[in-house]
């Protein structure tokens, strides 16, 4: 059971109470809690009170509020883990093969599967291109510009959406020192694996220099495509791929919706499975 210190204000302590009940199943997934003048007599406390504990959960995402309806408890996020395996990932394969089921091989990377031949998942996960702005001079593009040791003029940049379980889960960012890119590449709505495709496309092989985490709050443009309130926490994972020979070739930066997926980085082999034992007796 949490504990609170001696300063804690009323509001938040009323808000840890009412935490407490919903990790107990007292109050359920989608199940309604009571009105403010039910846990302002419960509780002895007014309903200022009471409006700001659950203000506070709302923040904690823990319960909706219902304008006119009433307050309900949220289900728990559901979280997409992204395996990183420093022991043997040398080659970029890009992110979605270890986010989507069934994509081990970076999933369809040359374009040619039509939409009609795709199952009703196929349509709705996995990632879509954006489109194909150009490098303005922007902070983010300054900052691709000086990881690839090139002039912001002399990149192209995509920008892709993953999508799992039917909503989006992360904005991508990607910045190659080459162009034009070819416009099948970059339709919008294109279905693939973008740094696989790219590979292809340019006839690159492309290996990981470095990866670094982060976190921000969305912007307004992140917050629009991942349906979050501007502000919302999102992880960053960026980093520069290149080639064998260590050459720069692509920058890429992903925000990710941090309720929704986390970074799994796995040191140790897994362990081997051991056959099974004989049973014991007489032969």
């Amino acid at each position: 059971m949490a504990t609170n210190p001696p300063k804690t204000p009323l509001y938040r302590r009323l808000a840890r109470r009412l935490q407490e009940r919903i990790d107990s199943g007292a109050y359920p997934a989608g199940t309604r809690l009571p009105s403010e003048p039910e846990l302002s007599a419960e509780f002895g406390v007014n309903r200022l009170t009471v409006r700001q504990a659950v203000a506070e959960l709302e923040r904690a995402a823990v319960v909706e509020i219902r304008r006119g309806v009433g307050t309900f408890v949220r289900a728990p996020a559901v979280r997409v883990s992204i395996a990183v395996d420093p022991r043997s990932q040398r080659f970029d394969l890009g992110s979605v093969h270890a986010a989507l089921p069934g994509t081990a091989d970076g999933g369809s990377a040359d374009g040619d599967v039509t939409d009609d031949e795709r199952t009703d998942d196929e349509r709705t996960d996995g990632e879509f291109v954006l489109g194909a702005p150009p490098v303005s001079g922007s902070a983010e593009d300054e900052e691709a510009a000086r990881q690839l040791d090139r002039a912001p003029a002399e990149l192209s940049r995509v920008d892709t959406v993953i999508r799992l379980a039917g909503r989006a889960r992360a904005v991508c960012s990607y910045w190659v020192p080459f162009g034009p890119l070819p416009g099948a590449l970059v339709r919008p709505g294109r279905p693939g694996n973008l740094v696989l495709d790219l590979a292809r496309a340019t006839g690159v092989e492309l290996e990981y220099d470095w990866r670094a985490f982060g976190a921000i709050g969305a912007d307004l443009a992140d917050a629009e495509l991942l349906g979050v309130p501007a502000g919302t926490p999102l992880l960053v994972r960026e980093g520069v791929s290149c080639t064998p020979d260590g050459a720069p070739a692509l920058y890429v930066r992903r925000r990710i919706d941090g309720s929704s997926a986390r970074f799994v980085l796995n040191f140790r082999e897994p362990r081997p499975e051991q056959p099974p034992v004989p049973p014991s007796g007489p032969r």
